[in-house]
C-alpha cells in the first residue's frame, strides 16, 4: 500500500488514528494527539500501517444515531 502525507492511518494491531506527515523508503513519519492533548511524532515501519477509511468510521456513527431516531419515532407512533 502506498501512503502520502495527509493520509489517515492506524497500526494494523489497532489504536487511534495517525496522520502521515512524511514518507521514507520503508517508514512513515506520523503524528497524533495523546490523551492529554500532547502532540506525538514517530517514524513507523510501513508494514505496520493500514489506511483508515474515515467514511466507514463516520457511517458507523451515523447508523447508531439513525437507529436511536427510529426507535423514538416508533415509540411516538405507538403512543
Amino acid at each position: 500500500m502506498t501512503f502520502t502525507p495527509g493520509d489517515i492511518v492506524t497500526l494494523k494491531s489497532g489504536g487511534q488514528p495517525l496522520t502521515v506527515t512524511a514518507i521514507g523508503d520503508d517508514e512513515a513519519t506520523c503524528i497524533w494527539l495523546g490523551e492529554e492533548g500532547d502532540l506525538f511524532r514517530e517514524a513507523i515501519p510501513l508494514v505496520a500501517l493500514q489506511a483508515l477509511d474515515l467514511e466507514e468510521e463516520e457511517g458507523e456513527d451515523d447508523e447508531d444515531g439513525d437507529d436511536d431516531e427510529k426507535d423514538e419515532e416508533e415509540e411516538e407512533a405507538a403512543a
